[in-house]
């Protein structure tokens, strides 16, 4: 790991001062949208924008990289995200807000790409599982820090929208200062999905039900706080826990994942999940117990994600494996945009606790179909290719990162 950090940290920073930025624009729009009069199905329009962004950023990149190279898509990225950050306290309009957040995810998704296609080139065949490894970490950490961040000044000023501006812009240096020449970028091709969903029915509906859950979480969550009354510190602590949660664990399910059927894990945590989010619904639960709310669902959304790809890679060759992924990817990513719409909805219809309402309804909906999958075919021989991955991550470093598992 110390090699790796030796040749990689530059990158690795770079793409922590990303998520710092990313994350504290994340969570900042549902709050200020609620200062600023926003309804709750607005802000899900707003917060789906990004989802829809991101989606048709990672089907774009590859021929912009191709086209005009690494750094300048860098640069050109870069600049849009840095004067979109700062247009969003002037024009307080939730249309022009919307427009704003599919140009933003659509940059960060090229953002990612590029990144983990430079990283994937800097590290040798002995570190690259390593290095991408590090790279779903720093991801989560950087998330992690943007909400102390989102602490310091007041929510209903300009400086919380030029901190990440600053943040992203200071993210380039040292990536494009890296003494490492540019890579060429090869593209994951994708299984067609009428192959994929034959090859694994769950995984891809699992896939499409976790977008949804994954885009509730991370783009209402911040919705959901403000209409219950939370202080920002007390929304950013909540939000934290999210990946908190996700980041610890990660490990002890990937662990029993290799030794027991996915599809019983899989059933189980969504399961929990699912009674978590009704009892949240249900009860007045004191803000110490909705931490331990998000924790859980944090820590049971990312490994089902995970689990999700490790399950249909059971099923397929190795030479086969990154092409189903960046199939799933991209279910997950459809799924992800109809998550905060459709919590919206629910909010608007049932009060704030919609937001726990939907995401259990969603995790039933995955429980359920899993113990119907186990009912029509034995499980597959666990192949041990469970790797920390993050619906963050493309389709590039996904691949890399489980071709690796799949050489263990």
């Amino acid at each position: 790991m110390l090699k790796v950090l030796t040749h990689s940290w530059p990158l690795l920073l770079g793409v922590m001062l990303l998520m710092v930025g990313n994350g504290i624009q994340g969570t900042l729009l549902g709050i200020r949208g609620n200062l600023e009069g926003f309804t709750t199905y607005q802000l899900s329009y707003v917060m789906a924008a990004y989802f829809a962004g991101f989606l048709f950023g990672s089907w774009a990149a590859p021929g912009m990289l191709r086209r005009v190279g690494h750094v300048r898509v860098f640069a050109a990225m870069g600049s849009l995200i840095s004067a979109v950050l700062v247009i969003y306290p002037v024009f307080p309009d939730w249309l022009i807000w919307t427009g704003l957040r599919v140009l933003v995810g659509f940059c960060f998704s090229c953002i990612y790409i590029t990144a983990e296609s430079w990283l994937n080139n800097t590290a040798s065949n002995d570190t690259r599982g390593q290095a991408l490894s590090a790279y779903m970490i720093v991801q989560m950490l950087g998330i992690i820090a943007s909400q102390v961040i989102l602490n310091l000044p007041d929510a209903s000023g300009f400086a919380l929208f030029i901190i990440p501006s600053v943040l992203v812009s200071l993210a380039f240096m040292p990536l494009l200062l890296a003494p490492t020449p540019a890579p060429a970028f090869d593209t994951t091709r994708r299984l067609p999905f009428r192959d994929l969903f034959q090859i694994s029915p769950l995984g891809c509906a699992g896939m499409l039900l976790t977008g949804g859950v994954f885009s509730a979480m991370f783009g209402m969550a911040a919705v959901w706080g403000a209409q219950e009354g939370l202080t920002v510190r007390e929304i950013s602590i909540f939000v934290g826990a999210l990946y908190v949660g996700g980041l610890v664990l990660q490990y002890p399910v990937g662990w029993a994942s290799d030794r027991m059927d996915r599809r019983m894990l899989i059933m189980g945590l969504s399961a929990l999940a699912a009674v978590t989010m009704l009892l949240a619904t249900a009860l007045v639960l004191p803000f110490w117990a909705l931490i331990g709310v998000a924790l859980l669902l944090g820590g049971i959304t990312n490994p089902v994600y995970a689990l999700l790809i490790a399950y249909t890679n059971d099923f397929l060759p190795r030479d086969q494996m990154a092409a189903a992924s960046a199939g799933l990817i991209f279910l997950n990513g459809f799924g992800a945009i109809f998550g905060p719409t459709a919590t919206g909805w629910m909010m608007e219809t049932v009060g704030p606790r919609g937001f726990f309402l939907f995401i259990g309804v969603l995790y039933v909906a995955l429980a359920a179909y899993a113990l119907y999958r186990m009912s029509r075919r034995a499980a597959p021989q666990v192949t041990g290719a469970f790797r920390t991955v993050t619906p963050t991550a493309s389709p590039l470093a996904v691949g890399a990162v489980l071709d690796e598992a799949a050489r263990d």
